[in-house]
């Protein structure tokens, strides 16, 4: 499904990012905007005499599942549908496996992977009524290719490309298409209030893991790709007529999912012969 004239889209964790980004360039072409953030202030900027009528701000804690079930009945009030939602609202944790924190993870994944479905389960009746629709999500290299130190932030991404995986295949035979966003290192706000760092573990100091984190700490200039540059080739994919399930973002996403994918190969092919034999009587 190409994306339609004049879309209605519900986009989570508007107040920065690609999320802010999305809202903008939505609004640009014309389009209607549910834009949600767990602060309705960090929205008041989102304004325009142009705009006010296609623009709807809402506040929503995605781990709250009768404000989301609220947001997505006030949509439709609204608008009268949805056409496009993006499950953005995310964010990253440091932590070694080791010095991950229960309440912090846990804490991780409710906002990443089950707010994300539960947003999703939401809005998948009113993309069916509507006869098709799409349903991004925002994961990350990191899904399919971690680094050091950020264990269970990759194992929350993963989670979210083998959901879209199975929604993809679930909700074709209604015309709703599904895109992975995996985007690498890009100059937003990721890196500073979207990141929490667990308690460091002394031992950890000189691995990788925390090297990655004394990185984290320095801050320093943003680096990485053009936030703007990516948030238009998400649009471009969306409006295009074969659109893929993945879309890889970035020199250093393609990169490491592309060594990542070949290290399975190598792997396979190595066991090949053995592991097939496992098959037989």
């Amino acid at each position: 499904m190409a994306l339609p004239e004049h879309a209605v889209w519900f986009i989570t964790g508007c107040s920065s990012g690609f999320g802010r980004l999305l809202v903008q360039v939505a609004l640009g072409r014309g389009d209607h905007v549910v834009a949600t953030a767990r602060r309705l202030e960090d929205l008041a900027d989102l304004t325009g005499s142009d705009v006010e009528a296609r623009l709807l701000r809402l506040a929503l804690d995605v781990t709250d599942p009768s404000a989301v079930k609220a947001s997505v009945a006030a949509a439709v009030e609204h608008f009268g549908g949805i056409d496009v939602l993006v499950n953005n609202a995310g964010y990253g944790y440091i932590a070694a496996v080791e010095e991950g924190e229960d309440a912090a993870i846990h804490a991780l994944f409710d906002v990443n992977v089950f707010a994300l479905a539960d947003v999703t389960r939401q809005v998948l009746p009113v993309l069916r009524a509507r006869g098709g629709g799409w349903v991004v999500n925002l994961s990350s290299v990191a899904g399919l290719s971690p680094n050091p130190g950020v264990g269970y932030y990759a194992a929350s991404k993963a989670a979210v490309e083998g959901l879209s995986d199975a929604l993809a295949l679930e909700v074709a035979p209604f015309g709703i298409r599904v895109l992975v966003v995996e985007p690498g290192p890009f100059r937003t706000d990721f890196a500073g209030r979207s990141l929490k760092l667990a308690p460091a573990h002394p031992d950890y100091v000189d691995t990788p893991a925390g090297q990655r984190r004394a990185a984290a700490l320095r801050g320093g200039a943003p680096s990485g790709g053009d936030p703007e540059k990516a948030v238009a080739l998400i649009l471009e994919a969306l409006a295009d007529a074969h659109p893929p399930l993945r879309l890889v973002v970035g020199k250093n996403a393609i990169g490491r999912i592309l060594a990542k994918t070949q290290a399975v190969q190598a792997d396979i092919a190595a066991w090949r012969t053995r592991s097939e034999q496992t098959d037989e009587a």
